[in-house]
């Protein structure tokens, strides 16, 4: 019979002056829900960041990158908790736009009618993204920079083409501009889905030798995966840049540490609410990784986490 290891529930204590890694590790030590399930999740993201031998990788969908929370991706890769990045095309948009203009906050009750007939202004969640901030500012800035870009190859990677972008980008606040100096790949494989991919058609139109070379994405992918010692994953959200973490992690054995961050159901079968033990059955998670799921918002997870981890490397 299996020893049953009885752990007591203790209060958490809120005093002035407490740090975010203090109320962490109180959350720890107090048993219930998704406070208990934080606190794990920092201590596994904790052993991801001092594990030498682990490559980290961090997905996520575009949505948070209209937020504030932009800041704390953006401070992962430049404190070098990142190793590389798998996202979708709206993350490029977003941290472009952002670079070159403001967007606002707003609510999720908005008149939607009255802002696009009034202001010319798109609202994503309770975000404003006005117009002249994002189609009309991504053209004017891309189109020049990718007469540079392929001046030369007339093929690129989604890495390489983000990673060009980057280097004619002078913002300490831009992702971009810090996987570029930090040499994090950012790869998309969804690259046409958003307003980058747009421009990229666009720009297209007139040079019709240009293409995407996707396989040279998924084989830097194949090559730094197998070569990994330990894999780690920081897994925000669902959809093609969750799945395609795992995906390649199940080739070399599945994740060592992995860290579902999710607002979806599992009911439907969906991959957004997938389980991570859903992935152990698949080989894309080891039974026996350090794991994790959390049910929130990552724009209030993802900074808990890193606030904490951050104060103890």
């Amino acid at each position: 019979m299996t020893d049953l290891e009885l752990v007591p529930v203790r209060d958490i204590r809120i005093t002035k002056g407490m740090t975010a890694d203090q109320l962490l590790r109180a959350m720890g030590e107090a048993g219930g829900f998704t406070a208990q399930k934080l606190a794990d999740a920092t201590d596994i993201a904790e052993s991801m960041a001092k594990d030498e031998g682990c490559m980290r990788v961090l997905s996520f969908p575009a949505c948070i990158m209209a937020t504030g929370t932009r800041g704390v991706i953006v401070d992962m890769v430049r404190n070098g908790l990142v190793d590389l990045i798998i996202t979708t095309c709206g993350t490029l948009d977003h941290d472009l736009s952002r670079t070159f203009a403001d967007y606002y906050k707003g609510d999720f009750m908005m008149d939607d009618e009255m802002l696009r007939r009034d202001h010319d202004i798109s609202r994503l969640g309770n975000v404003l993204v006005p117009d002249e901030c994002y189609g009309a500012v991504l053209e004017e800035r891309l189109l020049p920079m990718f007469d540079e870009i392929f001046a030369e190859a007339q093929s690129m990677t989604t890495r390489e083409i983000i990673d060009a972008v980057g280097s004619r980008l002078d913002d300490e606040d831009s992702l971009l501009y810090q996987c570029h100096k930090r040499g994090v790949p950012v790869v998309v494989p969804g690259i046409t889905d958003g307003s980058f991919g747009c421009q990229l058609w666009m720009y297209y139109q007139t040079h019709r030798r240009l293409r995407i070379d996707l396989f040279g994405d998924e084989q830097m992918l194949s090559e730094m995966t197998n070569g990994a010692e330990r894999m780690g994953a920081i897994i925000v959200g669902g959809g093609i840049s969750k799945h395609h973490v795992i995906w390649w992690s199940q080739f070399r054995g599945g994740l060592d540490y992995c860290i579902y961050l999710t607002t979806a159901d599992e009911y439907d079968g969906s991959l957004s609410g997938a389980r991570i033990r859903e992935a152990v059955s698949w080989g894309k998670v080891k039974a026996d990784a350090r794991k994790m799921t959390v049910e929130g918002d990552a724009t209030i997870t993802l900074p808990m986490i890193y606030a904490g981890v951050f104060s103890r490397i």
